[in-house]
């Protein structure tokens, strides 16, 4: 008997003609691991939150969730809560208490789990993730991807049978994203939990699913092995440039060999079909020399006096017209530099200046009068209307690259994480700012929305903006950004132009790169991976000799 059975299900949002969720039908067998991908918006959250019984929202909904055999809504209130868990996309959003150890012990607390249980199965769980060093912290004090380590353990914790992750990734940073797959990936073999996980950031997910699920517009395109799955997108673009590096070169190429999945099996295609007589691409040109638009010295900063600085002795110069990416690992001063830019916080010691000008000189908020703005983390706190609509009237958003019509009539808490992300920026981009602030903008979006999103900054910074993003997207990084910095203990370790940033660096890199190193010398990007493999041949071709 399956573990979860979905039979036609379909389900659409209150005041919408169109469903999110069309005629679906699967089913999970205990211990599998599978993968929900699709573009923003096509349904893969919805889907989700119909599968747990607390969360399933309001609208039209038909068809057949049986887990166990039982019906979810037949299922005992303790089983409902315990035995399938939930890992949301935004992280405040699941958190209900004030410190870590409360929100470990807050759902075992609930069921009346004997307090010996629950300290034993918190110590497990808090060394598991390796988050005792912040055991008793207060949760506002964390970083959005310690706060969502901190929601798995949580749900985990509970010792569900089936575990259901909605984008868990998105705010963690590649090393801390990795581990925490790694995590996902013993969980369901050493205990045999079950894991259906939908996300985009797919590059080390895919490998290690048994299945892929591919939704579109709703509806189930496909589910099958990944390898034929994907086999199964090459006329589709907009889904398959969401699918791992290895496999994106392998269909760019056209080759004729097993598609491979991993950096390994990417680095043996390589090796075994094309030649490396030319190894590395024309160095990219330095910008040009230019006024700077947002400066750092000196500065320092810490949250409370007890604590230890976030921001240490941060020394920063991004020029006017270029587009700046910061990366790092979680907690390391990203977020805070970029609040602290924005003059929502006041540094303990140092300057921040903003087109030359000190923060404290600009007076009645005539900071963002089209001069700067600002995309937060958790996007949900720019919205204060009923629908897209009237957000984006109300702040003179007539104009934006993406289409957003067909959200219109929604709320905005009704939209995926991706589509939420869009609308926000929408808002943030109608003031007409000369420096744009953006913390995570790729968070929720598909790899399509991604590239899009690529276009506009470069479309903007044609236009004469100064972007700023902090990001762990590294492909977004390598794709769009001037410079890179990586932050470290709140500073700034080094800095460089992507081709060199990304190609000495072992963790905080993409995958092509990573798959291509030794073998071609500065390739960080797909493109640039396709683009050396043209040059230099299949190996034993006319080309090669």
């Amino acid at each position: 008997m399956a573990l979860l059975s979905v039979e036609n299900v379909s389900f659409t949002h209150p005041k919408c003609t169109a469903p999110a969720v069309r005629n679906v039908s699967f089913s999970v067998q205990r211990g599998e691991f599978i993968a929900l991908c699709g573009a923003t918006g096509s349904g893969k959250s919805s889907l989700l939150r119909l599968l747990k019984r607390e969360l399933t929202p309001m609208g039209e909904f038909s068809g057949t969730i049986r887990f166990r055999g039982t019906e979810l809504s037949a299922l005992s209130e303790r089983d409902a809560a315990a035995r399938i868990g939930f890992v949301m996309q935004r992280p405040e959003q699941q958190i209900v208490t004030d410190k870590v150890w409360h929100e470990l012990a807050f759902g075992l607390e609930n069921l009346h789990v004997p307090q010996a249980s629950i300290a034993r199965r918190i110590a497990e769980m808090a060394s598991w993730f390796g988050i005792e060093r912040w055991f008793d912290r207060d949760v506002s004090t964390l970083s959005g991807g310690q706060k969502q380590l901190l929601n798995l353990a949580a749900v985990m914790v509970m010792q569900p049978d089936l575990l259901i992750l909605d984008e868990p990734t998105a705010q963690l940073d590649p090393i801390a994203a990795a581990d925490f797959i790694t995590t996902l990936r013993r969980l369901c073999t050493d205990f045999s939990l079950t894991i259906l996980i939908a996300e985009h950031r797919l590059e080390d997910i895919i490998p290690i699913c048994d299945r892929l699920l591919v939704m579109e517009n709703g509806a189930l395109l496909h589910d099958a092995p990944p390898r034929e799955a994907i086999a199964s997108l090459r006329g589709k673009p907009e889904l398959l440039c969401a699918m791992p590096a290895a496999a994106r070169l392998f269909c760019t190429l056209d080759a004729g060999a097993v598609c491979p999945l991993t950096v390994r099996e990417g680095r043996d295609f390589l090796e075994t079909h094309y030649a490396d007589h030319i190894r590395t691409l024309p160095e990219q040109e330095p910008p040009e020399q230019k006024p700077a638009a947002l400066e750092f010295r000196n500065v320092f900063f810490r949250y409370e006096r007890h604590l230890p600085d976030v921001l240490s002795d941060l020394s920063l110069t991004v020029q006017e017209g270029e587009i700046f990416c910061i990366l790092g690992g979680n907690g390391s001063g990203k977020t805070t530099a970029l609040h602290a830019a924005a003059g929502l916080h006041k540094p303990c010691a140092g300057s921040i200046r903003v087109f030359g000008k000190r923060l404290k000189d600009y007076k009645n908020h005539s900071l963002y009068d089209h001069c700067l703005a600002a995309l937060p983390q958790d996007v949900q706190t720019v919205f204060l209307k009923n629908t897209v609509r009237e957000e984006l009237e109300e702040a003179g958003a007539e104009a934006f690259p993406f289409d957003l019509h067909h959200l219109y009539d929604k709320h905005p808490y009704d939209l995926s994480g991706g589509e939420q992300q869009l609308c926000a920026l929408a808002k943030v981009l109608a003031r007409k700012p000369k420096l744009l602030l953006l913390d995570e903008p790729t968070k929720g979006l598909d790899a399509h929305a991604k590239q899009r999103l690529t276009g506009i900054l470069r479309q903007l910074q044609e236009e004469g903006l100064t972007i700023v993003i902090v990001t762990h997207d590294t492909e977004l990084a390598a794709e769009c950004a001037d410079r890179c910095a990586l932050f470290f203990r709140g500073n700034v370790i080094s800095s460089d132009m992507p081709r060199k940033f990304f190609s000495e660096s072992s963790f905080y890199t993409t995958a092509a790169s990573r798959m291509t190193r030794g073998h071609f010398d500065n390739a960080v990007t797909v493109e640039d991976a396709a683009a050396l493999c043209r040059q230099n041949g299949k190996r034993g071709s006319a080309s090669c000799s």
